[in-house]
């Protein structure tokens, strides 16, 4: 892993077994896919100042190349996760699924082998780290830096063109392995278009 993955725990003391469980779940996932670039993983109990129930609730956050894979593991009907450790183990295995399905993809094993799609970005938010991008059917798809590299991400600007993949992430539709269009010209979007011209006789 190129960053050291990093657990915390939000307005709730930290619980060093709790940490060292969080690990030995991400040693698991680098044996499963050695290509993980970095993690995060967030433990809080966002139910805890209700008369009933105390859940905890789990975010991990994957980078690996191409994309950012998000798990948010927040029900507040699911009472098992009373139990943190119950808790953890549900949110790596859902990661671990995320992350199973991401290497399908890059083998061309996917259950879709989703076309790349093209479009332009829409909104761009540098400091943020993230945009949007207008599809040719007039969408507007949400994408990461991290889905596009560093260095491409930079180069973005309001109207280029982009090549990217979609799928549907945690908090809905995200553009994937997305990268910038080759050879001269702006994107223009259809509300800039204006009115088509006449037809000539």
């Amino acid at each position: 892993m190129q960053t050291q993955p990093t657990v915390s725990f939000d307005d709730i003391p930290s619980d060093e077994a709790v940490r060292d469980a969080a690990y030995e779940q991400i040693a698991e996932l680098e044996d499963c896919f050695d290509r993980i670039t970095g993690c995060h993983v967030v433990v809080a109990q966002p139910h805890r100042h209700h008369r009933e129930g105390r859940l905890y609730s789990v975010r991990i956050e994957l980078l690996v190349p191409g994309v950012e894979i998000v798990v948010n593991r927040n029900h507040p009907l699911e009472h098992a996760h009373e139990d943190i450790f119950v808790a953890l183990r549900d949110a790596f295995l859902a990661a671990r699924r995320r992350l199973e399905e991401h290497v399908q993809l890059l083998r061309g094993e996917g259950k879709s082998h989703t076309p790349q799609a093209a479009g332009h970005v829409a909104k761009l938010f540098p400091l943020e780290g993230y945009g949007f991008i207008e599809t040719t059917d007039g969408r507007e798809v949400y994408f990461h830096r991290h889905a596009i590299g560093d260095q491409e991400f930079r180069r973005l600007d309001i109207g280029s063109r982009v090549h990217f993949r979609e799928e549907l992430g945690d908090e809905g539709p995200q553009a994937v392995f997305v990268h910038l269009a080759r050879g001269p010209g702006r994107a223009i979007s259809r509300n800039e278009a204006g009115p088509a011209a006449p037809e000539q006789a």
